[in-house]
């Protein structure tokens, strides 16, 4: 636990410090890729990691089976390693608490906790205070370990494309950013939200730091700090790259016989047998 503490204290610094491009792995090489070019911290990807067993996003994979995933890249990693944990795995405040002590007995020192209530009500998103509740459930969990846990809670607002109009998703973004940061999180997410002008009000709305997503056709990161983004990751976008690239590899193969695909991002045998050497 000392080790992990430390890593916990490393990864809050990182995301106060801002400027925080944080990559997210589904597997142990992605994560060992990841680190070997310098990323000082890496997240999970639930989405990628649902797709790699063979299962669609939004908590259809088992709550063991994710957390069996974690703790594989956690283990795997030297860096900081924040976990993807979805809605938490339950509706209850008691049932995200569960789901926090054992992603931290998994070694994350960080989560993302999402409002998207995949389907356990008859909202799309828990509501304002049933979600606050879950975050302050999860902050209790953490504290009672002593870990210093960072909570990025997720707001699916923008990603639901929710209100009237944009103004009313607006509003609706930070009163649950607000809400969420005064039960316990330390920042709010809001993936898909690349445009500039909004991102730069929202800043000035929300009473803590923001992370936003990259994706394609999105500004570039630096940019989106610029606009007030404290942190950017990459979400599932690599491994959906990395999905489009063996695609192009079989439609190539199957069309032509041919490898010039392959060839464009073969990574070598000599350079993973090196990867997975290290210790």
């Amino acid at each position: 636990m000392q080790k992990q503490k430390q890593l916990a204290s490393h990864f809050r610094n990182l995301n106060q410090q801002g400027n925080f491009l944080l990559a997210n792995a589904w597997d142990i090489a992605s994560a060992r890729i990841f680190e070997e070019a310098g990323f000082p911290a890496i997240g999970t990807t639930s989405g990628g990691i649902a797709y790699a067993h063979g299962y669609r996003d939004a908590e259809l994979i088992k709550r063991d089976d994710m957390l069996r995933h974690i703790a594989a890249i956690a283990g795997a990693a030297t860096v900081p390693v924040t976990a993807d944990i979805e809605a938490g795995y339950g509706a209850s405040p008691q049932a995200v608490a569960d789901t926090i002590r054992r992603v931290i007995e998994a070694g994350a020192v960080g989560v993302n906790l999402e409002d998207n209530s995949h389907g356990f009500g008859a909202s799309p998103l828990f509501g304002v205070e049933e979600q606050s509740a879950r975050i302050a459930a999860a902050r209790s969990a953490a504290e009672q370990t002593g870990l210093p846990l960072w909570i990025n809670a997720r707001t699916d607002t923008y990603l639901l494309g929710l209100g009237d109009d944009f103004d009313a998703r607006f509003a609706m973004t930070v009163t649950r950013a607000n809400a969420y940061l005064a039960a316990g999180a330390d920042m709010v997410f809001v993936p898909v939200l690349t445009d500039l002008a909004q991102i730069k009000r929202l800043r000035a709305a929300v009473s803590g730091p923001i992370s936003l997503m990259a994706m394609p056709g999105a500004p570039s990161a630096a940019e989106l700090f610029a606009a007030g983004a404290q942190r950017v990751s990459l979400g599932v976008c690599p491994m959906l790259a990395a999905m489009g690239t063996i695609r192009d590899i079989a439609r190539e193969v199957r069309a032509h016989g041919t490898w010039h695909a392959m060839q464009r991002s073969f990574y070598g045998f000599a350079e993973a047998e090196a990867l997975f050497a290290a210790p």
